[in-house]
């Protein structure tokens, strides 16, 4: 099992596969949309937590920057029903302390917000979460504080609902939306669907 790796990023690409060579070996790891911006330029050395996932007939290597957000992709495609593909979308659009937050607070319009995942899915996802983020793990325990702050993301989204955009509009809006400022945020959304 590889655990983690780190070596020369010699290829990426927009979909999120990437090729990291350690020791003279290429290793193809998938990343999310987050991470792949936030990795180095080609020829740099990057380091990554790794997911090494086998199934009986392929292996796929799944990478992270932090150990979090590799627990979490763990908990999350524990989670029944929830592949690995799935399991990135979820990581790619809600980061570990806003999915925490939204498995707390039973957020089933946050999950639905997922390329993916419906209303049924959001709910049987909270259902299975909840014991699995709430586990002994300190890191990925939700706390009372954690659930009662809401993320600024959550806010922009909110807001959009509030205007009467629908969910694929705002899902589109706030896919990698950054910040901690809320009103450059909803700007930036709003900037987003003005482009469509």
């Amino acid at each position: 099992m590889i655990g983690s790796a780190r070596g020369f990023l010699i290829d990426k690409d927009s979909s999120g596969e990437i090729v990291l060579e350690v020791a003279g070996i290429g290793y193809c790891i998938t990343v999310n949309v987050g991470t792949l911006v936030d990795l180095p330029e080609l020829g740099e050395e990057a380091f990554l937590h790794v997911h090494h996932h086998m199934r009986e007939d392929t292996q796929q290597l799944y990478g992270f920057l932090t150990v979090e957000e590799k627990k979490c992709f763990e908990s999350v495609i524990a989670a029944h029903g929830v592949g690995p593909a799935l399991g990135m979308a979820v990581l790619a659009t809600l980061p570990p302390s806003d999915l925490r937050q939204a498995v707390a607070s039973e957020d089933v319009e946050s999950l639905c917000l997922v390329p993916g995942v419906g209303k049924k899915t959001a709910q049987r996802m909270i259902l299975d979460l909840k014991n699995r983020l709430e586990g002994s793990d300190g890191e990925m325990t939700v706390s009372a504080s954690t659930a009662a702050t809401a993320s600024p993301v959550a806010d922009v989204r909110e807001a959009l609902s509030q205007m009467g955009f629908g969910v694929e509009e705002i899902r589109h809006a706030v896919t990698d939306l950054q910040g901690s400022d809320l009103s450059s945020m909803l700007r930036e959304a709003l900037r987003r669907m003005a482009k469509k």
